[in-house]
């Protein structure tokens, strides 16, 4: 892929995740994407990713702003970095109680492409920081 169509590729996954529409982010993944999850590990696969979304959406609220997207001359690589703006609405496994904790911090995504999806998602954002704004 061009460049420009990897930025568009990236831009419909921000668009979609901003949306809600977890459905039209998986349509955008290769069907083997490795999920890099922040402190998380890895996960393989659109369904693993489905289920990843799933459990989000239980737990947090969540828009993303002020993207910045780059993309390699190639295509092949992009990294985008951003502001997660949310809301902890239901308390997760090993973490603080949610009580609507609202939170603002910044995070970025690298990513791979090949044959035209997203095969690659690895996230990072600090987790130090996100305890201590929910806690």
């Amino acid at each position: 892929m061009s460049q420009n169509e990897t930025r568009a590729l990236i831009e419909r996954y921000f668009d979609a995740f901003n949306a809600s529409d977890y459905e039209a982010m998986a349509g955008l993944l290769h069907e083997d994407v490795a999920h890099d999850i922040n402190l998380g590990g890895r996960e393989i696969g659109r369904d693993a990713f489905r289920r990843f979304n799933a459990m989000m959406s239980r737990h947090y609220r969540e828009t993303l702003r002020d993207i910045e997207i780059m993309v390699s001359e190639s295509g092949v690589r992009a990294a985008a970095e951003f502001t997660v703006d949310g809301t902890y609405v239901a308390t997760a496994d090993g973490l603080p109680p949610a009580s609507g904790q609202g939170y603002s911090l910044p995070a970025g995504i690298f990513f791979e492409v090949d044959d035209g999806r997203i095969s690659r998602v690895t996230t990072y954002y600090n987790h130090k920081d996100w305890i201590a704004q929910v806690s």
